[in-house]
């Protein structure tokens, strides 16, 4: 079926996104007015920090002649025919420039090697997204069925469908694609993976976070339904909030709760805040009732307490441990725990002695004693503290995490700057 797509001013923006394969595109005709110019020979791609654009189209006229036309002056798109805004095609005869980047020339039947250089496949298609009058390359395609359309044989996949499996595991999103050359000329080299989909669970949420907002609604929720559930629910705190909003949107309630389980409470009221009233409330019921009570309180401005934002996973040590001990027993005792950065130094009843910042630990001397090296003057909160009043400290010391002791100097709890200032501008006046 073709694919025709106008894409002028409001009556665009409405319309949903089509997507294109490059192998189908190609050869499609070009017209001004209502007379046939040229065929679709190429596209001109520019790379930027999201997926990259089409910005022009390249042409093959009659006669040997070509023609560069910015995307701006294209009136509608489709799989089989171009319409061109112009009065004459002459307009915009001539050749890309020697850096630009040609889908069909730089990126079409390239090796794709993965991270250590290993050859994968080879790629067989490339897919466009047509969005909001923009378009798009969403994905590279060096599957099974990819190589079969490029050698003409895509009838093959109705009378034997099998040869289709696997298909979507060899389908990658742009976001996966290192950066093309920057003087790209005759590119001659290879199409290299930042990552392959099976390592995503070695990423930190915050890089996955990153990918995941750059790619298509469906294929985000894909990759995200695989993640364990710890590192889907520390990048889905990394996630803006319309992507949360949509992520949790396309998820059953029951998982969304085990995933705001895994948060602090002032993050997990960070979370829900981006939800329709309706939508929060779900999931509150399915939580612990302490912990639904203490968001509840965040979220609706009864409570301004700090204890509310408070977590209970942060690293306690004794005063008498040796350096070189401590950073042994680092990696055990920080599994699990949301405050890793500094280690708070306690007697058998967790009265704080003092703190030390893991890189101080780390330049210490291995025989010294951890009272040895802390800071014993240890600026806190207490229990009754606010939110506004936890900020104002944050704003003053830049500390990346205050601990709150009761009226006996023990640690009851430890508060993280980004708890305290990614939310405050929800919760304080």
């Amino acid at each position: 079926m073709d694919q025709t797509s106008t894409h002028s001013g409001a009556a665009h923006a409405a319309a949903p996104e089509e997507t294109f394969l490059l192998s189908q595109i190609l050869g499609a005709r070009a017209i001004v007015g209502k007379k046939k110019v040229g065929r679709l020979q190429d596209v001109v791609i520019k790379e930027n920090h999201a997926l990259p654009v089409v910005t022009h189209l390249y042409l093959a006229l009659p006669f040997g002649e070509h023609a560069i036309v910015p995307w701006d002056k294209v009136a509608s798109f489709g799989a089989r025919e171009i319409a061109i805004a112009a009065d004459r095609i002459a307009a915009f005869t001539g050749e890309p420039d020697d850096n630009a980047i040609l889908l069909r020339d730089h990126v079409l039947d390239k090796k794709v090697l993965d991270l250590e250089g290993r050859e994968l496949s080879v790629v067989y298609d490339v897919r466009l997204a047509l969005r909001n009058g923009k378009l798009y390359v969403s994905e590279v395609d060096f599957s099974r069925a990819g190589m079969l359309r490029r050698m003409g044989l895509s009838w093959l996949l109705g009378w034997m469908p099998q040869l289709a499996q696997g298909t979507e595991e060899d389908i990658v999103s742009w976001q996966y694609i290192q950066p093309l050359p920057a003087k790209i000329g005759p590119f001659q080299g290879d199409v290299r993976l930042k990552v392959l989909k099976d390592k995503l669970a070695d990423m930190h949420p915050v890089d996955l976070a990153d990918i995941l907002e750059e790619m298509d609604p469906e294929q985000r929720v894909e990759i995200f339904q695989e993640l364990p559930t710890e590192q889907a629910s520390d990048t889905l705190e990394e996630i803006e909030p319309s992507t949360q909003r949509d992520l949790v949107a396309a998820m059953e309630t029951t998982r969304v709760a085990q995933l705001i389980d895994e948060m602090t409470t002032g993050q997990a009221a960070d979370v829900l805040s981006v939800l329709s009233a309706p939508e929060a409330a779900a999931i509150l019921k399915l939580l612990n009732p302490e912990n639904a009570h203490k968001i509840r309180a965040i979220m609706e401005k009864q409570e301004e307490h700090i204890l509310n934002f408070a977590t209970r996973e942060f690293l306690a040590f004794p005063p008498n441990m040796t350096v070189e001990r401590a950073q042994d027993e680092y990696r055990r005792a920080a599994r699990g725990k949301n405050v890793v950065m500094y280690l708070y130094i306690v007697d058998e009843d967790l009265r704080l002695l003092g703190v030390l910042d893991i890189k101080e630990l780390l330049q210490a001397d291995d025989k010294a004693h951890l009272d040895d090296v802390m800071v014993r003057n240890v600026i806190s909160l207490n229990p009754d503290s606010t939110l506004k009043e936890a900020a104002q400290l944050f704003d003053r010391y830049d500390f990346r995490a205050l601990p709150i002791v009761d009226s006996n100097d023990r640690i009851v709890g430890v508060v993280t700057y980004r708890d305290v200032m990614q939310l405050k501008h929800h919760f304080v006046e």
